[in-house]
């Protein structure tokens, strides 16, 4: 018999036998898992974009919330936000290597709900 002493990532979520309100996992996972925060990061997946860019593939984002959620991307070490000095100035958004690896574990699940939504939509 082999004993694995790995921790399941729900016994790391866990304390005391509860999914807690207070773990820092939901901050992350609100921000990554938001609808616009996977759109965004699905859009990155690929390339560097600019904000144009970007407004234009994810439809229905508005201004506001482009801006909030590359911010928040941002804050957490998953965007990266490169200003080139020019006129106008250029920004870019891409993904880092954190944001990379994130992705790469998010778009099994994109493809898994991709395959399955018009079924579930359709009830």
């Amino acid at each position: 018999m082999t004993v694995s002493n790995e921790v399941s990532a729900l016994d790391r979520l866990m304390t005391d036998g509860v999914l807690a309100a207070a773990c820092p996992s939901r901050v992350v996972l609100d921000h990554v898992t938001s609808k616009w925060g996977v759109l965004l990061l699905v859009a990155l997946s690929e390339r560097t974009m600019r904000w144009g860019e970007l407004r234009r593939i994810v439809e229905g984002i508005s201004e506001k919330m482009l801006a909030q959620t590359l911010r928040t991307l941002e804050a957490d070490g998953i965007v990266h936000r490169e200003v080139t000095a020019s006129i106008p100035p250029r920004v870019d958004y891409s993904l880092t290597e954190r944001g990379s690896e994130l992705v790469a574990r998010l778009l099994p699940l994109m493809e898994w709900i991709v395959d399955n939504a018009e079924e579930i939509v359709a009830g």
